[in-house]
């Protein structure tokens, strides 16, 4: 039998809804799996979210995460009936984490924002099991505030979101997955290295602006670029044509392929997202969410002159398509923005790693 001190830590990891959420928190997972045996991880998601298939798919040389479903809503930022349902949504996701936190007694609750994750924070608080929260945007999200009271440690990638959390705070850059096969070895995205590939990004759930912005001019953008696009689910129906092919959605692994292949990017301002552009120096054209934390996040990449950005009130096909021949055409400019934005965002991994094995207290 184990000694006490001796006996395997388990975290659970905790967030969905979009891809943003779940990336990091599988970063983690992937940086403990290479060097901890002694750490299990368990994912507290929805049952029908992008979080369920990004976990449940993915083997760490051998090892899983046990995947356990909580009913999880969300808070729209506008009058809707929903609101009114969701709210007992979140009280029953909330007693179901109860019990899941009674049962397997975890040393430490993690989540990177999402609605999916305010129940199981809310309810290791309660039980006074350790917290830690990663603040990706640089704009607090109302997941994070609402959680953040629970926490004992937050993590931020930018000096400028410290402030919102005062001394729970600490700056260490973003989380990354990097033990991922990065070639398409049997040519997935059915594309040809003569011409220059452009990835298009609305984000986990799809944004329409750009997935139209793209549609309806499609004939004009693939004189210049083959376009790999992904859609969102439920957005679009997967389809190949020349110099075209779409998906609704692509696990981590192909997407980050995806990203390596493509010669420029057009995206939604994700941090997720943006940190992986960053991080393989990608030249980019990024359409922020107007109104939104999407904008704040852009600012950071436009100050440093890191990326073309647009605001979405102001751009049309023109300007859009403009913007694709000027990057198609110009491979200095490429090179200049590349190595701009691999300047944008730091990669914390390490950092996190050690904070998290200090509240474990693991050597």
């Amino acid at each position: 039998m184990r000694s006490k001190k001796n006996k395997k830590k388990t975290i659970f990891l905790t967030g969905g809804g979009t891809g943003g959420s779940v990336s990091p928190l599988l970063a983690v997972a992937e940086e403990f799996f290479s060097r901890e045996k002694e750490v299990d991880f368990i994912w507290i998601g929805s049952e029908k979210g992008v979080e369920r298939d990004m976990v449940e798919y993915k083997d760490f040389k051998g090892r899983k995460i046990d995947y356990k479903i909580i009913c999880a809503g969300k808070w729209r930022r506008y009058f809707s009936l929903k609101n009114f349902f969701d709210l007992f949504k979140l009280g029953f996701g909330f007693f179901q984490s109860l019990f899941l936190v009674l049962k397997y007694r975890p040393d430490l609750v993690m989540s990177a924002g999402s609605f999916v994750s305010v129940p199981a924070v809310w309810a290791a608080g309660f039980l006074r099991r350790p917290i830690l929260i990663h603040q990706q945007d640089v704009r607090p999200g109302l997941a994070n505030k609402l959680m953040a009271p629970f926490a004992r440690v937050i993590t931020t990638v930018f000096q400028e979101s410290r402030k919102a959390y005062g001394a729970k705070a600490r700056v260490v850059g973003n989380i990354i997955r990097k033990n991922l096969d990065m070639e398409a070895k049997d040519n997935y995205f059915k594309v040809r290295e003569d011409t220059p590939i452009l990835l298009v990004v609305g984000g986990g759930t799809g944004a329409k602006f750009i997935n139209d912005l793209v549609e309806k001019n499609l004939k004009e953008i693939t004189k210049t670029v083959q376009v790999i696009h992904i859609s969102g689910e439920g957005k679009a129906k997967p389809r190949v044509r020349e110099h075209y092919i779409s998906f609704e959605f692509l696990k981590p692994d192909r997407m980050l392929q995806a990203l390596n292949k493509a010669t420029f990017v057009v995206s939604r301002c994700g941090l997720g997202f943006l940190t992986e552009i960053s991080y393989f120096g990608k030249p980019s054209i990024l359409i922020p969410i107007p109104d939104s934390h999407q904008e704040e996040n852009a600012r950071i990449f436009a100050e440093k002159k890191a990326a073309l950005v647009e605001d979405q009130r102001k751009l049309n096909a023109g300007k859009f398509i403009e913007d694709i021949k000027i990057l198609a055409e110009n491979e200095n400019f490429r090179e200049q923005l590349g190595d701009r934005a691999r300047e944008v965002v730091k990669i914390g991994n390490g950092e996190v790693v050690e904070i998290i094995k200090e509240i474990l207290k693991l050597k």
